[in-house]
């Protein structure tokens, strides 16, 4: 079998033998690692304010994709299309509660490729969403830190959790699909170890695997951390980085003008946390949501560096893949909103960095439009594994080679909405200038709802809803066109 990979990754270097300063020797291993609601804001992405050396260290050793989109906002179908590489309406999953295999059950997703061909493949932490495991993934059964590693680690904090536990048990029961919110705070800062939460215990775990995996390669190891995802919890040296007086606000606390009401939702998720008021967020509370998601991306920044450093003390990392993506985007304010789950700039656009060992353009940055399909025939390909028929991306390969490059014309989202009795969908495009985005009924794709345009060139936060103008009908209806031609009409051939 390895002799069949050392093959596969010599074709795959000649399709491009200018992305390695040297042809690999051997299979490239790969580390994939996920970050749940990281936003495209830290250094890598010119937000120096943000503390994160090792997240920018990765940046240096590979290719930093500007514009990478997720294919829905929301955990589970945004993860469920990348590992797939399949779009929403193929998985069918848009919710947290329906499982991938549900509609694609003899689907291979991209840990059991690389499981197929040879390579030991391993899963920690947050990779497909929640409960949703997929044992068919894995070499070894997936695991994640368990016990003793709490959601808080003040007292106080804890004992709220636990009142909410114990009042749940004598409170009326929710229909079916309710779930009781037992949520603690939406941030807290204690002085306690890294490893006294998830994502420390996760590098501690990650660690132990790369030593073990060190001399039986090749592998496939992902690792899932939970940070910035709410709560903001983090130990309090990482809060101490920051100056709160030092961090703005949002510049756009309002919902975009000329929009449909239902385009962008106040978020619901945050309101679930203890102390959240239902309303609008005060200036004092939303420097302190801010403040903590800063700290939070600090914390898991540093479990990274951790797992970099033992990838470079094993002397793995010139014959390790790695790729770091956020599973989508995330609002801190903007639009008066919170959380994700729309399709708007903030929500849709996801940091994604692609390291690969002797890679020339290591430390640059492109422009290139790029989908999260697309990271699935990107790692095949630069492993030298054959492409399933089934996917619905395009290689990154020809960008990483050459940054300038353009793999697609534009990058597509969607999200559904129920709006007065009448479940609606969200089909929306990012071209180079614009975002645009239909609103159909779900049960009638062709009955179309409403539509809005954004003018990034003018208008980059996506403040003014420019469709209804009849100056530009014309425009309206030529990017109705290329949204309704498909994702296969975007991808730019060589």
């Amino acid at each position: 079998m390895i002799r069949v990979l050392l093959l596969m990754n010599a074709l795959c270097v000649s399709v491009a033998p200018a992305v390695f300063a040297a042809e690999p020797s051997q299979p490239f291993n790969v580390l994939f690692i996920a970050v749940d609601d990281l936003r495209p804001e830290f250094g890598a992405y010119g937000a120096e304010y943000v503390h994160s050396p090792n997240l920018d260290r990765l940046a240096q050793r590979g290719v930093t994709f500007r514009r990478a989109y997720c294919q829905q906002a929301v955990c589970s179908p945004s993860r469920s299309s990348l590992l797939t590489g399949t779009r929403p309406d193929t998985t069918k999953v848009w919710d947290l509660e329906t499982h991938f295999r549900t509609a694609l059950p003899d689907v291979v997703t991209l840990p059991q490729l690389f499981r197929q061909q040879g390579y030991f493949v391993q899963g920690m932490g947050k990779l497909y969403h929640g409960g949703f495991d997929d044992p068919p993934s894995w070499s070894t059964p997936w695991t994640s830190p368990k016990g003793g590693h709490g959601t808080y680690g003040l007292p106080e904090n804890m004992a709220i959790v636990k009142a909410k536990i114990e009042a749940s048990k004598t409170a009326p029961k929710k229909k079916k699909g309710g779930k009781v919110r037992n949520y603690g705070p939406a941030f807290e800062g204690a002085d306690v170890p890294d490893n006294y939460f998830h994502d420390g215990a996760l590098a501690d775990m990650a660690v132990a695997a790369l030593r073990e995996r060190a001399e039986q390669q090749p592998f496939w190891l992902g690792v899932g951390f939970i940070r910035p995802h709410l709560p903001f919890v983090a130990p309090k040296k990482y809060w101490d980085l920051y100056d709160p007086a030092a961090i703005n606000l949002a510049p756009n606390p309002y919902p975009p003008h000329d929009a449909p009401e239902y385009a962008v939702l106040p978020g619901g998720e945050l309101r679930a946390y203890h102390g959240i008021p239902t309303g609008p967020i005060p200036d004092d509370l939303a420097r302190q949501l801010k403040h903590g998601y800063y700290a939070a991306i600090s914390y898991m920044d540093a479990q990274l560096g951790r797992v970099l450093d033992e990838l470079d003390r094993l002397k793995l990392s010139e014959k390790t893949i790695v790729v770091l993506w956020g599973d989508h985007g995330w609002k801190l304010g903007e639009h008066g909103a919170w959380c994700k789950h729309s399709n708007v700039e903030n929500d849709t656009h996801t940091p994604l960095i692609i390291a690969v060992p002797g890679l020339k353009t290591a430390g640059q940055q492109t422009e290139s439009l790029a989908e999260f399909v697309d990271i699935y025939p990107t790692l095949a390909e630069l492993c030298g594994l054959p492409l399933p028929k089934h996917l619905e991306g395009t290689s990154l390969v020809r960008v990483l080679h050459d940054p300038a490059a353009i793999a697609k014309t534009v990058a597509f989202s969607q999200y559904p909405r129920a709006f007065q009795g009448t479940a609606l969908m969200g089909y929306s495009m990012r071209t180079d200038r614009y975002r645009f985005t239909r609103w159909v009924e779900r049960n009638n794709p062709k009955q179309l709802v409403s539509v809005e345009l954004y003018d990034h060139q003018t208008d980059p936060q996506e403040n003014t809803n420019i469709a209804n103008d009849a100056a530009h009908r014309g425009l309206v209806d030529s990017l109705t066109t290329q949204l309704l031609a498909g994702w296969q009409a975007a991808v730019v051939t060589e």
